[in-house]
């Protein structure tokens, strides 16, 4: 997992030097298209396919250990196909509906048919990226992931420079990349399908679709609020800050700049959580169950700490990148990046602790606390940004996170999942953002001499478990300095 983690790591560096790039070459309007686009094709693929490869973490192991993985795989993926042709196909017909929705004006139906293009190619690699995590092949489903990265670079460098220097390129090579990795990926999922034994005993579609739709549905469901709850304060900027289009592109361009960075911490927990799903339900169907809340916990401390150190970090550095990367055209980004971070930390627990309510087939409740937080947001940004502006929208987001992540730990206790006084405090911890950079930074520290020093934070049943991974990767570590020293000499 971590040699998985640090490919995703340098994958999402490549995104990171990408981000750069764009904010030196486009103008804030040009990028302004570019993140609603991305926020549209975000929210799009997953409803797209009604939720369904969102449940082969849950599902997969489970149709395995019956023999009957191969029926389940065939008819889930001709539903798929199903929907998607039947999404792609609205989107096309609808164009000018579809652009008055996605920038707020309806005389860019040219770039709606270019995303009705990429959404195709979206959804075909989520679905193979989704089954290859579900069947715990996460090497390929990170090599995916990195190859899309560098693949998508390449291609937006080529076509912004030797095409045209707008969004159209960008959207372009977006869908480009997840085209050509989806063309490799499904020729390698060959061999994975002639692994797959017959199966064993037949499978009627009342009893597939019955367990199946439910949880689905609350994935779907999950899935859609949770990118509608990340994209929210972007369209209420374009459709409800009372600017005019151009000028709420450049503001949602402006808010693009603050966000590559936290956005970058959010995706990396984001595949964390995808590797997590498989073993924490293989976990939960044996019945160790208190054993996937005591891990779920020290995740969540883990992810939480790890988020807010690096965004503490970031802040610290950030006037500096702004100056100099991004070419010094993006000040109202810089001030609002502080309120980016802290809610982007908030969001990325939340990302973790809805993994124990998928296990304890409970997806409901997460649909249910991403929907209060919703609420919270739009009700909040129809008040704030008119006045505030595009620091409104960050406050109204930043409350609306907190609210989600409270709510799902208090979902999580009859399940369960009951959170100590660390969890909590390390939950608080990203308020820290909204003191000086310096402070921020003396804060973070003090966390950590307070679990080097107490019992407060980590217990000690958590710390010993954090030894016992450690000395695992000590001793892999020296086994491997031993085989390279025996292969030296035997070369000699």
């Amino acid at each position: 997992m971590a040699v998985l983690l640090a490919l995703t790591v340098v994958q999402r560096l490549v995104g990171f030097l990408r981000g750069v790039l764009f904010c030196r070459w486009l103008d804030p309007g040009d990028l302004g298209q570019w993140d609603m686009i991305l926020a549209f094709l975000e929210l799009a693929a997953p409803a797209a396919v009604l939720g369904v490869p969102g449940s082969f973490g849950r599902y997969v192991e489970y149709y395995r250990q019956r023999g009957q993985l191969r029926t389940f795989l065939r008819r889930t993926t001709g539903v798929s196909i199903a929907t998607a042709v039947v999404a792609i196909t609205l989107i096309v017909t609808a164009a000018p509906w579809f652009s008055r929705l996605v920038f707020g004006v309806d005389n860019h139906v040219d770039l709606i048919y270019l995303i009705a293009l990429c959404l195709g190619a979206v959804i075909v690699h989520n679905f193979v990226g989704e089954l290859f995590a579900s069947l715990r092949m996460f090497r390929v489903a990170s090599l995916l992931q990195f190859a899309h990265g560098l693949l998508f670079a390449t291609l937006a460098i080529g076509l912004l420079v030797g095409w045209r220097l707008d969004s159209a390129s960008v959207v372009l090579a977006y869908g480009g990349a997840y085209a050509l990795c989806s063309v490799g990926a499904i020729f390698g999922l060959r061999s994975v399908w002639r692994s797959i034994p017959p199966t064993e005993c037949p499978m009627s579609q009342q009893a597939l679709w019955s367990k199946l739709v439910p949880f689905a549905v609350w994935i779907w469901l999950g899935n859609w609020l949770t990118n509608l709850f990340v994209i929210t304060d972007r369209y209420m900027i374009v459709h409800f800050s009372g600017l005019d289009a151009e000028t709420s592109l450049q503001l949602v361009g402006q808010y693009h700049s603050s966000r590559i960075l936290p956005v970058l911490l959010v995706s990396i927990v984001g595949m964390l959580s995808t590797m997590i799903i498989p073993h924490l339900s293989h976990d939960w169907e044996s019945g160790r169950r208190d054993l996937v809340a005591r891990r779920m916990q020290l995740t969540m401390k883990l992810v939480g700490l790890s988020v807010l150190g690096a965004a503490s970090i970031i802040d610290l550095l950030a006037p500096t990148l702004f100056q100099y990367a991004f070419a010094d055209k993006f000040s109202i980004g810089l001030s609002v990046l502080p309120g980016t971070l802290m809610y982007c930390t908030w969001f990325a627990m939340v990302t973790i602790i809805q993994i124990y309510l998928w296990c304890a087939e409970r997806a409901r409740l997460g649909s249910l606390a991403l929907t209060i937080g919703l609420v919270v947001n739009i009700c909040l940004n129809l008040i704030l940004l008119p006045r505030l502006e595009l620091f409104g929208a960050v406050l109204a987001t930043s409350i609306a996170n907190a609210i989600t992540l409270i709510i799902l730990y208090l979902l999580c206790r009859p399940h369960g999942l009951i959170l100590d006084r660390g969890a909590w405090v390390i939950s608080a911890a990203p308020l820290l953002l909204f003191l000086p950079a310096w402070a921020t930074l003396l804060g973070v520290a003090v966390l950590l001499a307070l679990i080097y020093t107490t019992d407060q934070l980590l217990d000690r049943d958590e710390k010993q478990q954090l030894l016992v991974v450690a000395d695992g990767y000590v001793q892999k570590i020296s086994d491997f300095r031993e085989l390279f020293r025996n292969t030296t000499s035997r070369r000699r």
